[in-house]
């Protein structure tokens, strides 16, 4: 398997951080779980936890997991994760091999000029305005995690009454040949 990086999240000196994997799991209680304490027990920071069903098979689910393996080497927990009984598959994913999304859900607290600036916000980032209220817009984003980022960013200059990112989810490019 090779090193995934996941842009612009690097630790210091330019070294890679951060590497994803896709992990096909069996649809049974405790998986996730005992999945996320491998993590933990080894002391990676999960940065991004993403979880759900396939359309592969219903009784199988696939977590897409963004870790921070700035402290010890991943290739440790890829083989322990092997081990377990419900894991059917690993796959780590390169950035500039896979597709990768996320989703942002946020409410922003409006006035008359705020709600046209945040409308026309939403419309530059290609997102929605999924429901309207007196004094406030919930809106929806998918995309990039850096297109995510930075539409996050120019929230800042508005009053962010609740924020939800999904985590990541990633798969493989398809091949072009």
């Amino acid at each position: 398997m090779s090193a995934a990086t996941v842009s612009p999240l690097h630790g210091g000196m330019g070294t890679p951080r951060h590497h994803i994997l896709s992990v096909l799991v069996e649809n049974k209680a405790g998986v996730l779980s005992r999945v996320a304490g491998l993590f933990s027990r080894r002391g990676f920071n999960i940065y991004s936890l993403a979880v759900a069903p396939t359309d592969e098979h219903e009784h199988f689910s696939r977590i897409t997991i963004v870790v921070d393996v700035e402290s010890a080497p991943l290739e440790q927990v890829i083989m322990q994760l092997d081990k377990l009984v419900n894991v059917v598959s690993i796959g780590e994913l390169s950035p500039s091999e896979a597709v990768e999304r996320e989703l942002l859900l946020v409410t922003v607290a409006v006035g008359p000029t705020e709600r046209s600036q945040v409308i026309q916000l939403v419309g530059v980032f290609g997102g929605e305005v999924v429901s309207v209220g007196a004094d406030q817009l919930t809106v929806m984003l998918a995309g990039r995690p850096e297109k995510i980022d930075d539409f996050e960013g120019l929230l800042e200059q508005y009053t962010v009454v609740e924020l939800q990112r999904t985590g990541r989810v990633a798969l493989p490019k398809l091949d072009r040949h």
